[in-house]
């Protein structure tokens, strides 16, 4: 049962997989922080100082009313809140990675399509009797 279990993990498909699996854990993270740190604070300055991690609606009040001065703080109030805030930050973090992958992928079936194209190899050369039999023939035709 080990021997089967090492020989399974030790196949290409299982490792590759394991690979893709942690860069794209750690590729999230850059992208989660592009979007947090850099994309949305631009566009928060560019709409006039809007902070989207703070946009929300108050459904209900909590133990403590309103009006809350952040999602969080109505959050520990107990009010349900609709964070719309937090939904465009992942909606424009779903986009980034949509866009990279399509890119990705782009590129891998650019790099295919080039293997495809190569020329095609040379024909094997004929065997030494065949040239040998060739010669013969046409120098009797020739005669």
């Amino acid at each position: 049962m080990l021997q089967d279990f090492k020989k399974f993990m030790m196949r290409g498909n299982v490792m590759d997989l394991a690979v893709g699996v942690i860069i794209g854990a750690a590729f999230g993270k850059i992208v989660d922080s592009l979007v947090n740190d850099v994309i949305m604070p631009i566009l928060g300055i560019a709409l006039k100082g809007v902070d989207f991690a703070n946009l929300f609606y108050v459904i209900s009040a909590g133990a403590t009313p309103g009006p809350y001065a952040s999602l969080d703080a109505a959050k520990k109030a107990g009010a349900s809140v609709l964070a719309y805030g937090s939904f465009i930050n992942t909606v424009v973090y779903f986009i980034i990675i949509g866009f990279v992958i399509f890119w990705l992928v782009k590129v891998m079936n650019n790099m295919v399509m080039k293997k495809a194209e190569a020329p095609p190899a040379a024909p094997p050369a004929p065997p030494e009797d065949v040239v040998l039999l060739r010669e013969i023939r046409d120098a009797l035709q020739s005669r």
